[in-house]
């Protein structure tokens, strides 16, 4: 008997209809001999709702109250999918985070799982339950309700799984699987029968919405393959795992692309020790995270110092910014928020050369001008002007050869 976690999104579950079909999907894997549990999301578009009805109430709502209100909606797919379970004459049990043990600091809107409790979970698996957990939400330890942010369902699931140490976790969604470019910019995109941690997490840390950073983090840590695939078909999907062997990678295996992308130069910085901490530690005691850092060669001790952000949190950073270059005797504090980012990702690209040229070649023949570069062992990524980062993308899927299937 195997214990395996599912997750479904809330596409999955929008309305009877499909939170019955999926009932059925789980039924099925519980009718093989396996232990369930299901991580599911709030129906639809429920959390954005719930967001903007609580804006219109207040535009400045209190943190707990807002996630004390947004969890509801996954309580509410939880349980209409335990009820769709029952009336198909299965045992089946519906949790909220806190009930599932899943233990958070108290950051609201943005809580990170501290540990996960699963005494409750594997006392209703003995049962013989499926056991159905809210998703994206836990409790802190002043037992205040959190959520975790975007990707948060996936990241329940994931925990879930590491913590049970169940078989597989399978991330059910409206997607088939990982591409190796957007589908919807780029139609010729292939689906990957498989992808490492590496690369998926590069992937999903420079756009890639699929999955989220954390759950592919969290994955690794607890060596969890994690399956990818549709709720609304039967196709394989993709399976991301540790076991993917380099040799055989040797090209860029995806194309990542991200529209919330902000630039900020401070302009005229005095180059002395201290200044980038003067600048850097108060934009992370205000939790803004900071991308892409470029500092420009120093001219009679003055430089520009710039940066990127995600695009919703410019107006915070700026208001942090600004009083701190007049500080430091900078010139001035400009921004950009008209920026997208392209991100070639392979762990091919450790040991063989060239994907640098192709990739800078390929932008400067479709006239698209770079304006940072940042890369790792198996990334490049470019900041260019976001209306054309759909050209960038399908130029390079071309010219990386990604349109061919393996």
């Amino acid at each position: 008997m195997a214990l395996i976690v599912q997750k479904y999104g809330g596409s999955s579950v929008a309305d009877a209809d499909k939170i019955r079909n999926v009932a059925r999907r789980i039924a099925v894997t519980k009718d093989k001999g396996n232990q369930v549990v299901v991580a599911v999301s709030a129906m639809g578009d429920t959390t954005d709702e719930l967001i903007s009805l609580a804006y219109q109430i207040n535009e400045h709502p209190d943190g707990r109250e807002l996630d004390a209100l947004v969890s509801t909606g996954e309580l509410v797919s939880s349980t209409l999918l335990a009820m769709a379970l029952e009336a198909m004459g299965y045992d089946a049990i519906s949790l909220s985070g806190g009930q599932a043990g899943i233990r958070t600091d108290s950051t609201y809107r943005r809580a990170l799982i501290l540990k996960v409790e699963s005494k409750r979970v594997v006392k209703e698996l003995e049962k013989g339950n499926i056991v159905i957990v809210a998703g994206f939400q836990g409790i802190s330890e002043g037992e205040d309700i959190t959520t975790l942010g975007r990707g948060g369902s996936d990241t329940t699931a994931v925990a879930l799984a590491g913590s049970l140490e169940a078989e597989v976790c399978q991330i059910y969604t409206d997607v088939e699987g990982v591409y190796t470019a957007d589908p919807r910019l780029v139609p010729e995109a292939q689906r990957l029968d498989e992808i490492g941690y590496d690369e998926m997490l590069e992937l999903a840390v420079q756009g890639a919405k699929v999955m989220h950073p954390r759950a592919v983090e969290l994955g690794e840590l607890y060596n969890i393959p994690i399956l990818v695939a549709s709720s609304f078909t039967d196709n394989p999907g993709t399976l991301i795992h540790g076991g993917v062997s380099m040799e055989v990678r040797n090209k860029v295996r995806g194309i990542a692309h991200d529209l919330d992308v902000a630039k900020v130069t401070v302009v005229g910085v005095p180059d002395r020790p201290g200044i980038a901490a003067a600048i850097f530690e108060p934009l992370a005691a205000a939790s803004i995270s900071v991308d892409t850092i470029v500092q420009n060669a120093s001219i009679d001790n003055i430089t520009d110092l710039t940066f990127t952000v995600a695009r919703g949190q410019l107006d915070e950073v700026m208001k942090v910014i600004q009083p701190i270059s007049q500080e430091i005797g900078a010139r001035e504090c400009v921004s950009d928020a008209t920026l997208g980012k392209v991100s070639i990702v392979g762990t091919g690209m450790q040991n063989m050369p060239g994907f640098a040229a192709r990739m800078f070649s390929t932008l400067s023949e479709k006239g698209i001008n770079i304006q940072l570069i940042s890369t790792s062992e198996i990334r490049i990524t470019c900041i260019i002007d976001e209306v054309r980062v759909k050209d960038a993308v399908r130029a390079l899927h071309r010219a990386f050869e990604l349109d061919v299937a393996d």
